[in-house]
């Protein structure tokens, strides 16, 4: 019996030794090997339970094909507050939140001043006349995953942002791209401006010139944003600049950043149910099918690396949800701000309007008027405090210096510090009860909106597909964050240099 323990040691510890010198041999080998394209696409509003509510009709070529040939992170949760737009699409490209990259809402105030996210006064239209070019990234303050690959690359590697917002194209891009196009309704056209260059290159000109002469865009004119239609305009741009760009030809990676924003505008005109959702999602199954296939054509499949997820979910809409008998509700921000200025004028003998703003569940204070009043800001915090913990649909609140002394819990507490950004996010946030949301004027009565830690909005889908991703699937909890630290460990690229996510090391192995 020793002698056969022996002979088998003699067997085993060479295979081994070997199966080591292999593996290793392996992990070595990837250094310098990377895929020739990496696609992100960013589906607006998109809840992570619409992959099953839809797989039965879902096309093989589109969604099906990433969930069945990839990879699917079942449990990608936003990891801050507020979950909306301009954050999300920053936290995917970024690897981190906005407490570290600085864009801490959809609109914010810099030095006092109310800006859209990536508004940018210096700079202009390209394409058309409109204020909508007055665009650039330079209100985020880390890099992307593109900037990483474009520094990586001594700036061969080509990134380009396509979207039917602005910050959609402009913050996945990064500050380094070669070029961010989104679409000007008014006029019907994409443009970029001139922070990316002077004069559109010859295929958007001609994207232009099809949209122009297509009778169905423009009957849907500045609603496009309406009708599925818009992820079609969008597709057809997003492969005309693989196309005009040659990407994934050349001898670097090159990047193609993809938005869809119909979604959510569909979204918040009439909510999750309901023919016009299904349309956009259906139509988009198709979109997906048709920007795959022609990746497949131009970069060859498996030469590709692509990964899929969302910016923020959405709500149902309350009014639906109180019809099953289910806790929901609207809250009107308006309201609470004229009960407050009420509080303030009886208590202090100040009549004057102190809260400038209240945005996505944030209490901005006019902190001129308050120094006009000779009034103490910290007393105007406590007197708002007050009122917003008296609303019967608010769950918490607090001053945001004074976190770490509120009675937020920590799981709220740390993803309010995340998205706590000094002089931009304002001076209070408030957590309203699940199911409720902010309702006022403009909001659809049919509509949905966004905003909250609870998982219809915060829970969103990641699928990755492609170059070296197994197939699988993992329930493990991974944040927004993970995602670019993901694709930059595929890369062997540095992470971009605010990154405060993860590798998935189920698909990075």
């Amino acid at each position: 019996m020793k002698i056969m323990s022996e002979a088998k040691k003699l067997i085993v510890i060479p295979f081994l030794l070997c199966c080591l010198f292999l593996n290793t041999a392996q992990a070595q080998s990837q250094f310098g090997e990377k895929p020739k394209l990496v696609v992100g696409i960013v589906v607006d509003q998109m809840r992570w339970d619409y992959l099953d509510r839809y797989y039965d009709r879902f096309t093989e070529g589109g969604f099906k094909r990433l969930i069945n040939q990839g990879y699917s992170c079942n449990n990608c949760l936003i990891n801050y507050l507020p979950t909306v737009t301009a954050i999300g699409h920053t936290s995917i490209y970024t690897g981190t939140t906005p407490a570290f990259h600085g864009i801490c809402g959809n609109s914010f105030y810099i030095d006092g001043k109310k800006v859209v996210s990536c508004q940018d006064d210096n700079e202009k239209a390209v394409g058309s006349n409109s204020s909508k070019g007055n665009r650039s990234p330079r209100n985020m303050v880390s890099s992307t995953i593109g900037d990483q690959l474009r520094l990586h690359t001594d700036f061969r590697s080509k990134v380009i942002g396509v979207s039917y917002k602005d910050r959609a194209a402009i913050f996945p891009a990064g500050h380094s791209a070669n070029a961010a196009y989104w679409l000007d309704t008014k006029n019907m056209c994409f443009i970029t401006s001139t922070y990316y260059m002077n004069e559109l290159p010859a295929y958007v000109k001609q994207m232009n010139t099809d949209l122009k002469n297509n009778k169905e865009v423009q009957k849907a004119g500045d609603r496009i944003g309406f009708t599925a239609l818009c992820g079609t305009i969008i597709t057809d741009m997003a492969i005309a600049a693989m196309r005009g760009e040659h990407l994934g030809q050349g001898e670097a990676t090159d990047m193609l950043c993809v938005s869809y924003s119909q979604t959510d505008i569909i979204g918040h005109e009439w909510a999750t149910r309901g023919q016009h959702t299904d349309e956009a999602y259906l139509t988009l199954d198709r979109d997906l099918a048709r920007l795959i296939s022609a990746l497949d054509t131009q970069v060859g499949q498996g030469n590709y690396l692509l990964f899929l997820t969302a910016d923020h979910g959405g709500a149902h809409n309350w009014r639906f949800m109180q019809e099953h008998k289910l806790p929901a509700g609207p809250w009107n921000s308006d309201e609470m701000k004229e009960r407050a200025y009420d509080n303030i004028s009886n208590d202090i003998g100040e009549s004057s309007k102190f809260i400038a703003d209240v945005l996505d569940y944030r209490v901005f204070l006019d902190w001129e008027k308050i120094r006009e009043s000779g009034l103490i800001t910290s007393q105007i915090e406590q007197h708002v405090l007050w009122e917003l913990q008296k609303e019967p649909n608010i769950m918490f609140a607090a001053v945001f210096k004074d976190l770490a002394n509120s009675t937020l819990p920590p799981v709220l507490r740390e993803r309010a510090l995340m998205g706590y950004y000094p002089g931009r996010s304002g001076d209070l946030i408030f957590i309203p009860k699940p199911g409720y949301y902010e309702y006022g004027a403009g909001s659809s009565p049919t509509g949905t909106t966004h905003g909250e830690w609870n998982p219809y909005d915060a829970h969103i889908p990641c699928l990755f597909y492609g170059w070296r991703v197994p197939h699988g699937a993992t329930s493990r909890e991974v944040h927004i964050t993970d995602i670019a630290p993901t694709v930059c460990q595929l890369l062997h690229i540095q992470q971009p240099n605010a990154c405060t996510g993860s590798p998935i090391t189920e698909i990075t192995k």
